[in-house]
């Protein structure tokens, strides 16, 4: 770790809030709500309310009354190297320690804030710099910079869309093992075969098998469409 980033580590709470509030940007239209942060971090509103001002203070969010926060410049390169941490942790644990996909999770959560960014630049060199983690979510850069291809939710496709896998939600392990017993992990192309009214299952064919599932579920799983399964 660099002299620099040492003097810039930041405490794993405030870690944990620029993390989340990269997240929700994404999902949210660059901007997290209170409510979104201290639903996803699983505290109280007042509490959130707190550590924003602090946050601010510090100057690495900007907080628009009535709208909710964005990351800084320097807020996000926190938040990218507490994000390049936990993912190269998972991908050292699958594939070093050959831990299954769905525990390594929580493991990288708590070695996160822990482990310098000396030790994370070696294991990622180990296991041969790798552009994801085991779930398909990119790796960002030393540089703090991040490659995030245009993908879409699998839910969203019609029938007779062809798409390859390419990400899917770490956070649930019942689910990360539902998938991986149907085949659907990264890498993996499908189709839409058929898609029920009314929310009912959508139909695919996965590597030559036939799956059924919801679209709840289908809309966690992000793809890219293809011209061949």
């Amino acid at each position: 770790m660099t002299a620099s980033h040492a003097a810039t580590r930041l405490t794993a709470p405030v870690e944990d809030y620029l993390k989340v509030i990269f997240e929700l940007e994404a999902e949210g239209g660059g901007v997290a709500g209170t409510n979104e942060i201290a639903a996803a971090l699983q505290i109280a509103p007042a509490s959130v309310s707190g550590m924003i001002r602090r946050l601010a203070e510090q100057g690495l969010i900007a907080h628009e009354r009535y709208r909710g926060v964005c990351l800084t410049r320097s807020g996000r390169r926190a938040a990218l190297r507490t994000i390049r941490r936990h993912r190269v942790i998972e991908a050292y644990l699958t594939t070093a320690l050959g831990y299954p996909w769905d525990r390594v999770h929580d493991e990288a959560e708590r070695l996160e804030h822990a482990a310098s960014d000396e030790l994370i630049d070696r294991m990622a060199a180990a296991i041969g710099e790798p552009a994801t983690d085991p779930h398909g979510a990119p790796i960002p850069t030393r540089e703090g910079t991040m490659d995030e291809p245009p993908l879409v939710a699998l839910g969203t496709l019609a029938v007779g869309a062809r798409a390859c896998v390419h990400r899917v939600s770490d956070r649930d392990p019942e689910q990360l093992r539902y998938l991986a017993d149907v085949g659907i992990v990264p890498g993996q192309h499908v189709e839409i075969v058929s898609r029920e009214p009314f929310g009912g299952p959508i139909g695919l064919r996965v590597g030559g098998a036939m799956r059924s599932i919801g679209p709840s579920l289908a809309n966690q799983i992000l793809v890219s469409t293809t011209s061949a399964a």
